[in-house]
Order: C-alpha cells, then structure tokens, then sequence
C-alpha cells in the first residue's frame, strides 16, 4: 500500500514533473494541497503539523527545530536567491548607506523570515550595521510560535501596508519578497549583483530560501521514504534541465550538494542568536 502524503509544495520549475506526476515511485503518491503561495502556509507547517512533506524557509525550519517540533531536512533545496537587493529605500528622499542603518525604522514581513536573516547577516558581516540598534518594524509574527523577537522589533499598525508607509517616510527602508516594479524604491546595498557575486565568492556558498522537510513519524514509519522523495524531486530537476548551461545551480540535491550552504546558513542563524547552538548538517536529516 503506498504512502499518501499530505504535501506543501509550489510551482516552482524545479517541482514540476513532480507535481504533474511525471516522475513518481511506486511506495508513495502525493496529495498536494491548494495553496498558491506556500509561505502563508508555513505556520500550518510547524504550528499544526498539517503535512507530511512540506517546502519550508530554512530559517523557519532552524526555529522549529530548536524549538522541538518534529521535522527533519531533506537535502534538497527548492529555492535560493542572493538577497542583497531586496532592503529598499525611497530615492525620492534623502539617500544613506547601509551603514548609515542604526537608529533607522526598517520594515520587514516578519523579523525571523529567511530573506530577513539573510540581510540582517549582510549588514552585520559586511557593513558594520549594529544590529540590536536598528528598529525593526514587523508586519506579521514569527511563524514559530515559540520564538521571541529581540527588544528593538516593534508591530506595525494594524491594516498598515509597508510599501505605503515606506513612501510615505514612516519607514526609512523595507526589506520586500519581490523586487519592487516602482522605480522610486531602489536597493539600499549599492551594486547589488556585484555585492552578492563578491559574497558568493568569500563563502562559496548560495543563500537558501526553501528546503524540503518532513514529518519525523514518516521517517519513523517509512524509513525508505525520504530517499526516494530525494530521488523524485533530483529526478524532477533533470526533467526542468537545471541548472542551465553555466549556471550557478540554485537547487542542489544530495548531501554532500547541501552541506557548504547549509552549513552558512546554520552559522548565520546561530551568531544572529537566533538558535541557541550551531547543529551539524547530519543532525538535522531525516
């Protein structure tokens, strides 16, 4: 009888021949929910434990790990990016560098959403931003319950919009999920690209977003089960051809693939002290 696994996954091309069918196993079919936007389901995720197989944030999976909820990683990326244009200003006011960031209102969806952690570790490492002296203006709490957001985070307004306020000069920067198609809100990070390319080439390493993870209980039931989701989903990016022809690949599979990013990834979270130990690559695997 194969397993029927209640799953969280978005369209992404990477996920395709999978969610259409077209690469399957015969121990495990897959019932994939109806959510068009995966984040907003991440709470169901880690508070409800709604799902046997879900695309999470890495950081949001950090927390929850650390906060003992029952999920382990998968080493398979479903998602990256390099985060660096992402923090934005309103250049019809006066410009500042992101050192110029202390004391400055910044919005963000919620304080401990990876793109977030992703900057907050940017602007530490590589600008001198003092951290704890930024007020953090959050839209949205953490998707983790259990975490507590540092003092100098503060909720917006409820019904507020942050690109509004963000105009309007209630906020001096956002950090935003999309690149914003405004042309009067441009990067706070000059050069960008050439700041994440220099950031690539000091950690060798890519900034990931989602992952997979499962239900511990289906690798305690099913313990052949991870692998050959592993299997599907690197069967699924084959069928995509990613990554392109000299592309930097934004999705690897295996292990050994994962190991240098996530191990950044882990070393971020954990100096932002956001986790209160670094965990190995091989604790976190199902």
């Amino acid at each position: 009888m194969p397993a029927k696994l209640r799953t969280l996954l978005g369209d992404h091309p990477v996920a395709r021949a999978l969610k259409r069918g077209d690469v399957h196993s015969p121990g495990l079919e897959f019932d994939f929910a109806d959510v068009k936007v995966p984040n907003t389901a991440f709470k169901r995720v880690v508070r409800d434990l709604e799902f046997d197989l879900a695309e999470l944030a890495i950081v949001t999976f950090l927390l929850a790990r650390a906060h003992g909820k029952p999920l382990s990683l998968l080493p398979a990326v479903v998602n990256a990016r390099f985060q660096h244009p992402f923090l934005v200003r309103n250049a019809e006011r006066r410009a500042f560098a992101p050192a110029d960031l202390a004391g400055r209102r910044v919005g963000l969806r919620s304080y401990s959403v990876t793109t977030a952690v992703w900057l907050q570790s940017i602007l530490a490492d590589d600008f001198g931003v003092a951290l704890d002296r930024v007020k953090w203006v959050a839209f949205e709490e953490p998707h983790v319950a259990e975490y507590r957001e540092p003092p100098n985070v503060e909720r917006a307004p409820p019904g507020s919009d942050m690109l509004t306020m963000l105009r309007q000069g209630a906020l001096d920067a956002a950090i935003v999920g999309e690149r914003p198609s405004d042309p009067q809100l441009v990067p706070v990070i000059p050069d960008p690209e050439g700041a994440a390319q220099a950031w690539h080439k000091r950690t060798g390493a890519i900034q990931i977003n989602h992952m997979l993870v499962v239900k511990d209980a289906l690798a305690q039931e099913r313990p052949g089960a991870p692998e050959a989701i592993v299997s599907l989903f690197d069967q699924s990016k084959r069928a995509a051809h990613l990554p392109g022809a000299s592309a930097l690949d934004m999705n690897p599979v295996g292990i050994e693939a994962v190991r240098r990013h996530l191990d950044v990834a882990i070393d971020c979270v954990h100096r932002l002290g956001m986790i209160p130990k670094g965990f190995s690559v091989e604790e976190l695997l199902a």
